[in-house]
């Protein structure tokens, strides 16, 4: 007569949490590694090829991971999507690899928010993440700094590059919509890298019912994961990535963009840095 075995949820949630953990601790030098000036010379020279940006390093975004409302938080991981989440932050290669990541933000804070209060940004004020030194963009003479890219959420600096903005009730100038949509393609890679990790681990599909700490243990060891994977297969889902897309804006929240945005205003120097890469990408079509 077999006999039924059963794991306590206390048994099972610290297993998870300690198998996790030791992934994370094993993997993470090999699969995402702190960048050095040579791999990321490697990504802006990737990103120009695959994606025709040039001095660009990485784009980034935020993704909303359900959980359960942790004890006692009222409704400070409550987000404008109207559930609770914790805050993934990833910065991505040009071949949808996650080469900086940072889990637990409050889901009530915006991408912007989030960034300007990380690690990453700390580090990009400082002059301490490695970004290689200006150059000039193909076949021009005109030198600019190494940018990553991002959304309509994040500020405009001198090594971030956003959108230009739509006035309202009008049509953006044509210089500044082929600069919109030249960044627009190459900022798939981020959005890609999400869909990807939300088609691959169904945690996402739902909420994890873990503690905080141990939901966040769990979200980086899926990140590490995808990027072994995505060195094992390569590129073996580009036939199916336009599903990929509408995924990973789902899971990104796309379309509905937060714009609770803090210390948003764009200095002079970035603002120049945008308009010579706009006027470039004018005279050097895909």
């Amino acid at each position: 007569m077999a006999h039924e075995f059963r794991i306590g949820y206390s048994t099972v949630s610290v297993i998870v949490k300690e198998t996790c953990s030791i992934i994370w601790e094993e993997l993470v030098e090999t699969y995402m590694p702190i960048c050095t000036q040579q791999q990321l010379e490697n990504i802006v020279e990737e990103y120009n090829t695959l994606w025709n940006f040039p001095n660009c390093f990485g784009s980034i975004d935020g993704k909303h991971c359900r959980i359960r409302c942790p004890p006692n938080s009222g409704t400070t991981y409550f987000n404008y999507l109207k559930y609770y989440s914790i805050g993934l932050q990833g910065v991505a290669d040009a071949n949808k690899k996650f080469i900086t990541i940072e889990v637990g933000s409050r889901g009530s804070e915006s991408d912007g928010g989030v960034f300007q209060s990380s690690a990453l940004y700390n580090l990009l004020e400082s002059n301490r993440f490695n970004v290689p030194p200006e150059r000039a963009l193909p076949n021009s003479n005109t030198i600019l700094p190494n940018v990553m890219i991002g959304d309509e959420a994040y500020p405009l600096k001198k090594y971030l590059m956003r959108p230009y903005p739509r006035p309202r009730n009008a049509i953006l100038q044509n210089d500044k919509q082929i600069f919109n949509d030249r960044l627009s393609r190459a900022r798939k890679c981020i959005e890609n890298a999400f869909g990807i990790l939300y088609q691959k681990f169904r945690i996402f599909d739902t909420n994890i019912l873990l503690k905080r700490e141990t939901a966040i243990i769990v979200i980086k060891c899926a990140c590490i994961l995808h990027n072994l994977i995505r060195d094992f297969d390569g590129n073996s889902d580009l036939d199916y990535v336009h599903v990929v897309e509408n995924a990973a804006a789902a899971a990104t929240g796309q379309g509905n963009v937060n714009l609770n945005v803090r210390n948003n205003r764009a200095s002079q120097l970035a603002t120049g840095i945008r308009d010579s890469f706009k006027d470039y990408f004018c005279y050097n079509p895909i």
